[in-house]
């Protein structure tokens, strides 16, 4: 059994992080540069905590597999990042944002977690000012507002439809500062191999260069994961193309805990996959709901322009359906909504998985240049991708996979299990329970990299004496040759198949069986084929190239490998987790009215997943979640 202490401050959650702050150990600032912590990712947690921790003087090393770490996928976030500021004067507190994340997640995240975040939702704004990111302004020159799915007030701050790359370009260029500054180092075209424990702590990493194939060690007295979601699990994803699980399952494979898997994020407004010849799906910002009306015909052998369909035939079903939020409503209560029309024969388009997204009554209302002023990129993008002006056609969207709520397991100063090891955003479990609001992925990231990590890993190095590692001790030496003896395994197959049609076919079997709703059918007819395209995958790969050279294919093939480890982990989460709750709905446990049915009394708790070995069972860990500060509740966004 893993050792899971979350380190959670008792008290009021109100002065949680600051008594906490208090209670920590601290690296002076005369012995912080005799410390050195590698960072794996340089998105906006990566690139943040790499800045972060060494204006304060800490050696860093940063890792990403990208050729800049411009590219990282949070330059693709659209829509925006919350914070209580309250400059629309509408009621909104810190409290406020702290109920609605926690609600929004159906209550299957740690309350002290999701406090915190919220408290320094507008310390970020402050930061990201500071930096010269230029978030859209009100006439007066006050940052302008706008609302996102699941709140009833307007907290989101944007920069048009480019808030993530905005932002990742004012951290970027704190990363850039110190790396001029020589406090940092950049290894870019990188991507890590393997976690490196020594004596039971994190020490290390292996890495491979992914331009010469050089495999390589690096030594450190503590690693931050930085790596980000596995949406790609699911082949058709918003991600990145690159985007993978590996570095977070090669940590679960060396000890670290892998929480709540199985709660994936599917985004109600994605233009829809119209061929598999498609690698991945295109995001339209939640942001769009805020002036764009969703609706289907009424009648299933509807065959007009949406144009000509009168309003009366026209079924507006989240208006109808949840009238106090309307299309606002969070994204996994919409995204199921999505799919119940369409399964329902409403549908439009080419394949009938599809429904309109229409600003014809906006722009009627405010006028067309008004409109266009708040979403002319995203319009731009669309008409791009699809040929049709949305300001003249409806858009048409489709649920798509987008985020990822599970993620390694994090104590209070974001520590997982094994001492020294650290996850940060996206790559750990820690905010968002059962489902992301949107505009709060951005938000924590940058809690996480600027103002959490910083601070909480000197309570661990200061109990650690300075450069207690070595690139010559054996655990290395090890990970090193296990690391070459798979991609020599990967190259000997010489099969028939590709990569990418192993991958395609498992991303149909997890989209078929742990896509936006399971059942225990599905999810055991998951877990038969899995192992046996796993199986295949081994005796029959196809791989071209070398291992000591730019080899793109051999990068896919690797990340394959944790790819079919983790869907099958993914699945026996969801069969485990006999309720619904946020994004996991099970068939068998909805409401009436088809909403999710949490079960409260059994599965308050974390799902913690400790590695047993290879062909092992992996044996579950539970976190029991407790809800002090904010009892227990419905989730009704109807009434």
């Amino acid at each position: 059994m893993l050792t899971l202490d979350s380190k959670i401050p008792s008290g009021p959650i109100k002065d949680a992080w600051t008594k906490h702050k208090n209670d920590l150990r601290l690296v002076g600032p005369k012995n912080r540069p005799k410390y050195k912590v590698i960072v794996i990712g340089s998105g906006l947690a990566g690139a943040s905590a790499t800045a972060s921790m060494a204006a304060m003087g800490y050696q860093v090393e940063c890792f990403c597999f990208q050729d800049s770490p411009r590219r990282a996928h949070s330059i693709a976030a659209q829509g925006g990042i919350n914070a209580s500021k309250n400059y629309r004067n509408d009621g909104d507190s810190t409290w406020r944002l702290f109920y609605d994340t926690q609600k929004g997640g159906d209550y299957r995240a740690r309350e002290q977690n999701v406090y915190r975040l919220a408290e320094l939702s507008t310390s970020i704004i402050d930061q990201a000012v500071a930096q010269g990111v230029p978030f859209a302004r009100e006439y007066g020159g006050k940052l302008a507002n706008r609302s996102f799915g699941g709140v009833l007030v307007e907290r989101t701050f944007y920069c048009r439809g480019e808030t993530g790359q905005q932002l990742l370009l004012g951290a970027y260029s704190a990363l850039e500062e110190q790396i001029a500054a020589k406090q940092a180092k950049m290894h870019t075209r990188t991507e890590m191999l393997d976690l490196v424990v020594v004596d039971g702590k994190a020490q290390g990493v292996v890495v491979r260069n992914l331009e010469t194939g050089e495999i390589s060690s690096h030594a450190a007295d503590a690693v931050v994961l930085a790596s980000g979601g596995y949406g790609n699990v699911f082949y058709l994803s918003t991600n990145a193309k690159g985007c993978n699980v590996t570095a977070n399952f090669r940590a679960y494979r060396r000890g670290a805990g892998f929480a709540n898997p199985c709660f994936t994020q599917i985004h109600p407004t994605s233009i829809p996959a119209s061929g598999d010849y498609q690698s991945k799906l295109t995001l339209m910002s939640e942001s769009l709901r805020n002036d764009g009306r969703i609706w289907v015909p009424r009648d299933p052998d509807e065959k007009r322009t949406p144009s000509d369909i009168p309003e009366a035939e026209r079924y507006y079903y989240l208006e109808e359906r949840y009238p106090r939020f309307g299309n606002l409503v969070p994204r996994d209560v919409a995204a199921r909504n999505a799919k119940d029309v369409c399964d329902n024969g409403l549908g439009v388009g080419p394949t009938g998985y599809g429904v309109y997204l229409d600003f014809a009554a906006a722009i009627a209302d405010k006028g067309v240049d008004a409109v266009k002023s708040k979403y002319a990129n995203l319009f731009e993008m669309y008409e791009r991708i699809t040929d049709d002006d949305p300001t003249k056609t409806p858009m048409r969207i489709y649920p798509a996979v987008h985020y990822t709520m599970g993620g390694l397991w994090v104590d209070y100063n974001l520590m997982t299990n094994i001492p020294g090891l650290y996850s940060i955003g996206e790559s750990n479990f820690a905010d968002h329970g059962a489902n992301r609001l949107g505009a709060s992925s951005l938000m924590q990231c940058l809690a996480d990299g600027y103002f959490i990590i910083p601070v909480t890993i000197g309570d661990f190095l200061s109990r650690h004496e300075p450069g207690q590692y070595s690139t010559e001790n054996e655990e290395l030496k090890q990970a090193e040759a296990a690391a070459k003896d798979q991609i020599n395994r990967l190259l000997s197959v010489n099969g028939s198949r590709t990569t990418q049609s192993f991958h395609q076919e498992l991303g149909k079997i997890m989209w078929e069986h742990c896509g936006i709703s399971r059942s225990e059918e599905s999810l055991k007819e998951g877990l038969r084929k899995i192992p046996a395209l796993r199986e295949e995958f081994w005796n029959n790969l196809k791989l071209p190239g070398a291992a000591n050279e730019l080899n793109q294919s051999l990068e896919k093939a690797g990340r394959m490998v944790d790819f079919f480890d983790f869907g099958e982990l993914m699945c026996r989460d969801a069969l485990l987790r006999d309720e619904s709750c946020g994004c996991h709905l099970r068939e068998e446990h909805q409401t009436p009215e088809g909403e999710a049915k949490r079960d409260d009394n059994n599965f308050s708790f974390v799902s913690v997943f400790e590695y047993k070995g290879e062909g092992k069972e992996p044996e579950l860990n539970k976190e029991k979640l407790s809800f002090e500060a904010l009892p227990l509740a419905d989730r009704n966004y109807k009434t």
